[in-house]
């Protein structure tokens, strides 16, 4: 099993447009290129369905503001106010057992 590394979209490209070329041999394409098995089916699969654009690595990615909607600005906001008020509570359940731990000894 070859170990996992980071690829560029443009080396994506490549080792699809190798494999498929060479009828979809997933094994000569793991050796030239040190990429594994799944990973190979992986982008060729997403390559056929999707084209280049499937090959993108949108992991982490987020809408910028700009291109956001309303709305989707809206759930935004509220997603991360929802989040503050959880931290916010997480921080005064924290603060009340202290108080209580510091009157027990006392």
């Amino acid at each position: 099993m070859t170990k996992g590394r980071k690829t560029t979209q443009d080396e994506r490209v490549e080792i699809v447009s190798f494999c498929i070329a060479n009828g979809k041999d997933y094994g000569l394409t793991m050796e030239k290129f040190g990429v594994s098995y799944q990973q190979i089916y992986s982008w060729v699969r997403k390559y056929e369905e999707h084209g280049v654009d499937g090959l993108m690595d949108k992991r982490g990615k987020r809408k910028p503001l700009e291109a956001m909607s309303e709305v989707e600005r809206l759930q935004a906001e509220n997603k991360m106010l929802r989040a503050e008020i959880k931290r916010k509570e997480m921080e005064n359940a924290i603060l009340k057992k202290l108080q209580e731990i510091e009157r027990r000894r006392s």
